[in-house]
């Protein structure tokens, strides 16, 4: 489908919205509607960005020269020729129209709006220039906060949290992000949300070999749990995750530390979990590794184990002496 229509609309709608700020900025602007101009100017942003969207151009200049708009560009007068450049060279038309948007909504003390801009630019910008999506999503963040509203911007946070996942692959940074959220939703008493991030947190945690971290975050999480009728069920999950952490550091830890879950929480006790736990540590003090694998394959044949659980078992296993590294 031709999108150029739409794309040339949205270059028309930028060109005008830049002649209403260049008017409002001017004596003569400023002393009859200057505001005004102003707020004609932010719609027409938000327009742009929707039609630039609606074309699906995602890269900026690329799009605009393989739709055959080079015509256009060379036979605009100065202002869209001007807009044509600068749409060009942005990695995201739609971000930027609707962080021109943004900026003009805080020049009005238009906060919600503004931030509500800067969202829209930031989702625009993570099909594109993920670093630019985090910019605009932080600036969205610091109006929510200063708003009051924590509870939205740690939804953001979130976002900007994914972002380093699973695009710019910065897992340091992701957990500095799912913890702020976290902060934000407990104190907003959104106790349920706040777990969710703070799982995450010891999940990265745990892989990047901060134990004792991970550690604190599971026991919390599965003490905040095992009284609620409806989640209790998960904390066992919890509490096996923090032995398996303590399992790594040092096999005496894991010993108590199961100990004291089994006192804490007494459904424990009767979980396959411990019962894989107890098989472990029996193999692991009599360095038997074939043992060791007979138990992990035992559960695995009922329960899966995913990623994140392979990579711990197979962490502990080769702290046996002559161990080959696998779980086969």
């Amino acid at each position: 489908m031709d999108n150029s229509g739409k794309e040339k609309e949205a270059m028309q709608l930028m060109a005008e919205a830049d002649k209403k700020v260049k008017a409002s900025g001017s004596f003569l602007g400023g002393m009859f509607g200057g505001n005004h101009k102003v707020e004609d100017a932010c719609e027409m942003y938000a327009r742009a960005a929707n039609m630039f969207k609606m074309a699906k151009n995602w890269s900026g200049g690329n799009e605009i020269f393989k739709h055959g708009l080079i015509s256009e560009i060379l036979s605009a007068g100065a202002t869209l020729c001007s807009t044509y450049a600068r749409c060009a060279n942005n990695s995201s038309p739609a971000g930027n129209a609707f962080c021109q948007a943004a900026r003009l909504h805080m020049q009005l003390q238009n906060k919600l709006d503004s931030a509500t801009s800067f969202v829209d630019a930031g989702n625009a910008y993570k099909k594109a220039d993920p670093q630019e999506a985090i910019n605009c999503l932080n600036q969205a963040i610091d109006i929510y906060t200063d708003m009051g509203r924590f509870t939205i911007a740690a939804k953001h946070h979130i976002t900007i949290a994914e972002i380093y996942e699973s695009e710019l692959v910065d897992i340091e940074k992701a957990i500095a992000h799912y913890e702020q959220a976290a902060d934000y939703y407990k104190g907003e008493e959104s106790n349920s949300s706040a777990n969710k991030c703070l799982l995450k947190v010891g999940h990265y945690s745990a892989q990047l070999e901060q134990y004792q971290k991970a550690i604190e975050i599971y026991e919390q999480v599965a003490m905040s749990t095992m009284d609620n009728p409806l989640l209790k069920y998960n904390a066992k999950e919890y509490f096996f995750k923090a032995s398996l952490c303590h399992f790594i550091v040092d096999e005496l830890n894991a010993k108590l530390a199961i100990e004291k879950y089994e006192e804490m929480f007494p459904a424990f006790s009767d979980s396959r979990e411990l019962k894989l736990l107890k098989k472990l540590l029996e193999a692991h003090e009599e360095q038997n590794s074939e043992a060791f694998t007979e138990a992990v394959k035992e559960f695995d044949s009922v329960s899966r184990l995913d990623q994140w659980l392979t990579t711990m078992l197979l962490r502990i296993k080769k702290t046996i002496q002559g161990d080959a590294g696998d779980l086969k």
